[in-house]
């Protein structure tokens, strides 16, 4: 997933950079507002407000006329006046500083997700050899037959599914759908890859294990259908 982060401030830019990218994220950055309505197409944009060159929410609105891009308004304009301004100039969600990386990462997740359930039936469809995921249906195909997930489970794979290939990193996956930043829950994750992978049967292999990073659904080579993260009990507390 492509982010434009638009933000003056350098030692900011290169904190939410960093964080960005280390979480799966391809991210470009803007240190304006002329070099951000100049930018290739992304797939959402973490828009500071208070830009040197012009009002945030002027950039805003011409953002979203240009394609309907996904905005998080990212600002220490914490006011409701200024809340309210934002979403009303399109922005889908509205940020205060200072913030966690974990709020961040389950906002942008939360609007891309709401992103995808826009766009057309065809844009919600994953399909990968055998298996197809239905993002907004919210159903799962190998070959033809039906699979029934856990809702966790399901999570999971449209997480990855969305990622279009690329690694999702462990921590992320944790937060996104358990809404926790707990080192604990890593085993969890890992009985539940297992599951899952076994409910797909054969197409269990299209959920490989990026180690020591995350997982990703892929063809490709190197898939992980076995090992110490293929086995082992179904975890409990869905």
């Amino acid at each position: 997933m492509r982010i434009l982060l638009v933000e003056d401030d350098n030692r900011v830019a290169d904190a939410l950079t960093g964080a960005l990218r280390r979480h799966g994220y391809e991210v470009r950055r803007a240190a304006n507002a002329a070099d951000a309505l100049a930018a290739p197409a992304v797939d959402l944009v973490l828009l500071d407000l208070g830009l040197p060159d012009r009002d945030g929410i002027e950039v805003c609105r011409e953002l979203r006329a240009r394609g309907g891009v996904p905005v998080i308004a990212v600002t220490a304009r914490g006011d409701e006046p200024d809340r309210v301004r934002g979403l009303r100039s399109g922005a889908d969600d509205y940020v205060v500083k200072p913030f966690g990386t974990a709020e961040l990462l389950a906002r942008i997740e939360a609007v891309l997700r709401r992103s995808v359930s826009q766009r057309g039936h065809e844009d919600r469809l994953v399909a990968v050899d055998g298996l197809r995921v239905d993002l907004g249906q919210r159903t799962v195909t190998v070959h033809g037959r039906s699979v029934s997930l856990a809702r966790k489970e399901f999570e999971i794979l449209a997480l990855l599914a969305r990622a279009g290939g690329a690694a999702v990193p462990r921590d992320r996956i944790v937060v996104e759908v358990w809404q926790t930043t707990y080192d604990g829950m890593s085993r969890t994750l890992d009985v539940h890859v297992a599951t899952l992978r076994g409910k797909l049967g054969r197409a269990g292999s299209l959920v490989q294990t990026v180690r020591g990073f995350g997982y990703r659904l892929s063809a490709g080579p190197g898939a992980a259908g076995g090992g110490a993260e293929a086995g082992g009990p179904a975890a409990a507390g869905e």
